[in-house]
């Protein structure tokens, strides 16, 4: 049996660059120019109407623009940091008062970056016309509540797009437990493969974590919608001093495939309900997996996906729970799922690495099941767009001409 061991920068490591497949990585050469020294004023507004659906290269820390502009994203009601003609239409009232400093920001590294004078944040998009960034911040309401919440910042394509990246950098953001995400409009050109929704909020390709449902299969939470974020907060990961992978020869490889939630969810494994179906209770099982004579583990998808994507529509499975998980929503976001006592995104994260360092200690190949022929947007029959279809279907999703 010969297998491909996935690239161990695949670990989501925040303190190495990420290596990517190419497809994610689409960037033309046409029509670069080089960053505005100044930048327009960028709208704010909140938005009501929006649905939310929900590889990096080295850079340097740099202020990226000498002119910027503050805006107040809570005040003593949100209307007093409106557009006046839209204030009207806002019900909601904070206290607490937040100035947010935006800067023009860096194409590099795509995904969210923390910069000498902020947050940095950037998104690839071709054939984008229009892009916004959507956030919600931490003081704004759980996730299941936030269509309708969110702060919108329209990027103004003349300073805050350099070739195909659009990007921008804000100066006042928590560096932890922000929520984000982006409406992008374009061609409405279907036979030539556009498939743009503004009134999607889309999760970025590029985000390493992503925060959705916290109890997987809990269907009171099937609804819930799939957002980016981000911690800065959190100390790097400590891999240790001398840290050795196993480096098996493919040859010699025992492989015991499997399902990290699969593996041990059951009652049977005798773990404490807790950690049952998580990174952390595939820890406890690796005695059990020496004991096997196994030395490499291969792992069904361990990336972000929607596991009631069959009960979307109706067909002969949609009485099912996608357990597997091959119809991923982020390549590069843990799954959060499988952090123990239902932690999200962050723990998941963390769980993961632990799980990884702790197999290989022992001497165990860790090889990670990827397919990037498919995600989980479906087809244009059955489309669930959250992510690279609403981005730039043109460019993400490989297209045949009967299919226009």
């Amino acid at each position: 049996m010969i297998l491909h061991r996935c690239p161990h920068s695949l670990l989501y490591d925040s303190t190495t660059p990420t290596r990517i497949p190419l497809f994610a990585f689409p960037f033309s050469n046409n029509h670069v120019a080089a960053p505005s020294s100044s930048a327009a004023p960028t709208g704010l507004k909140f938005s009501k109407q929006a649905s939310i659906c929900s590889g990096q290269a080295p850079f340097s820390k740099r202020k990226d623009c000498l002119k910027h502009r503050t805006v107040n994203v809570y005040a003593q009601s949100a209307q007093q940091c409106l557009p006046e003609e839209e204030g009207e239409e806002q019900q909601m009232s904070k206290t607490t008062v937040l100035s947010l400093r935006t800067f023009t920001g860096q194409a590099f590294p795509l995904g969210v970056s923390e910069v000498e004078n902020g947050i940095n944040f950037a998104i690839f998009s071709q054939h984008a016309t229009a892009v916004t960034l959507c956030l919600s911040l931490p003081e704004r309401g759980k996730l299941e509540k936030l269509e309708g919440r969110m702060i919108e910042l329209p990027l103004d394509p003349r300073v805050n797009r350099t070739g195909d990246i659009w990007h921008i950098c804000i100066e006042d953001l928590p560096r932890s437990n922000v929520l984000y995400g982006y409406r992008i409009d374009g061609p409405q050109d279907w036979h030539q493969g556009h498939r743009f929704d503004s009134s999607i909020v889309l999760v970025d390709p590029y985000a390493k974590l992503v925060e959705g449902r916290r109890s997987f299969g809990d269907t009171s939470q099937k609804l819930a919608k799939f957002l980016g974020t981000y911690d800065f907060d959190s100390l790097p990961f400590d891999w240790g001093d001398n840290y050795k992978f196993p480096n098996i020869p493919e040859k010699d490889l025992v492989i015991y495939e499997m399902n990290v939630r699969a593996f041990t969810v059951d009652k049977s494994s005798g773990l404490d309900p807790r950690i049952q179906g998580s990174y952390l209770g595939l820890i406890e099982k690796i005695p059990h997996l020496l004991e096997l004579g196994v030395n490499a583990v291969e792992l069904l998808p361990v990336f972000e996906f929607d596991e009631f994507e069959f009960q979307r529509q109706p067909n002969p499975r949609d009485h099912m729970i996608n357990t597997w998980g091959y119809s991923t929503i982020n390549f590069f976001a843990p799954m959060s799922r499988y952090a123990s006592a239902g932690g999200g995104p962050c723990k998941a994260s963390q769980e993961l690495k632990e799980m990884v360092k702790a197999l290989h200690h022992a001497g165990i190949e860790v090889i990670l099941d990827v397919v990037y022929n498919h995600t989980n947007e479906a087809d244009d029959e059955n489309p669930y767009t959250t992510s690279f279809r609403g981005i730039d279907n043109k460019v993400f999703v490989l297209l045949f001409v009967s299919h226009l």
